[in-house]
């Protein structure tokens, strides 16, 4: 079982107030990866005292402790995800917004080869794949 946000926070030494807590627990129950904006709609449902400047800050903190990773994904707004162990990749509906993990071995193998080809060692990389979904 993976930890939690807030069980990461811990580990990190990242204090941890009401306010953040809450706004860890709604990141680590998110399945998609939502921008500060659709963070904020998301947490003030659970305590309205909660401010967006107290949301852009524990973000930055987040992602400055290595606990969330930040998406600047072409055309929309910075959005984030936790700051996991395992790769994936990402395609991107460019109408809707809608963002699809993946992780394929045929692409990562790729990948490795053209850097050998180039005379590299691949180390890392990002992937993000822009589409519009096609009409079944």
């Amino acid at each position: 079982m993976s930890e939690t946000i807030e069980q990461k926070c811990l580990s990190k030494g990242v204090k941890l107030t009401d306010q953040r807590r809450i706004i860890a627990q709604v990141m680590s129950e998110s399945s998609d990866h939502p921008d500060v904006d659709e963070l904020y709609n998301r947490v003030s449902k659970i305590d309205s005292k909660i401010s967006i400047a107290t949301v852009y800050r524990t973000v930055k903190l987040f992602e400055e402790s290595g606990i969330l990773t930040k998406h600047e994904f072409k055309g929309g707004k910075a959005s984030y995800e936790e700051l996991n162990e395992g790769h994936h990749d990402h395609l991107i509906d460019v109408k809707s917004g809608e963002i699809i993990e993946f992780v394929d071995e045929e692409i990562e193998k790729l990948q490795k080869k053209v850097a050998e080809k180039y005379g590299y060692t691949l180390v890392d990389h990002k992937l993000e794949l822009y589409g519009i979904k096609k009409k079944s």
